[in-house]
């Protein structure tokens, strides 16, 4: 609920903000007519009214590019060799296992 008052706030301020720079122009090009209600020889008569009209113009903003000279830093970058220590790793193949012996114990 907070929500949609802050919005709606800012949307009011932004439409007085607009009008005051003359952003946005309303003019009434028709006047409002309340609708009448009379009551004569026992019966109700009514009219209905008019809601008022507004010429509504807008100013327009305009978007493009343009060249332009504006300072950059340039920064420059110079290569070096230095000796430094990396980790390395060795990897080992495992010994080879003895020749297994297919002979049988004859002394069983």
């Amino acid at each position: 609920m907070r929500a949609i008052l802050l919005i709606l706030i800012i949307a009011v301020v932004a439409l007085i903000a607009a009008v005051q720079i003359g952003l946005v122009d309303f003019r009434q090009t028709r006047a409002l007519t309340p609708p009448t209600v009379r009551a004569a020889d026992g019966k109700i008569i009514t009219q209905p009214g008019r809601a008022p009209a507004f010429d509504v113009e807008t100013g327009s903003i305009g978007v493009g590019t343009r060249d332009t000279r504006v300072p950059v830093p340039s920064i420059e970058v110079k290569r070096s060799e230095e000796s430094v220590r990396l980790p390395s790793v060795e990897v080992r193949e495992p010994a080879p296992a003895p020749a297994l012996d297919n002979r049988v114990d004859s002394a069983r």
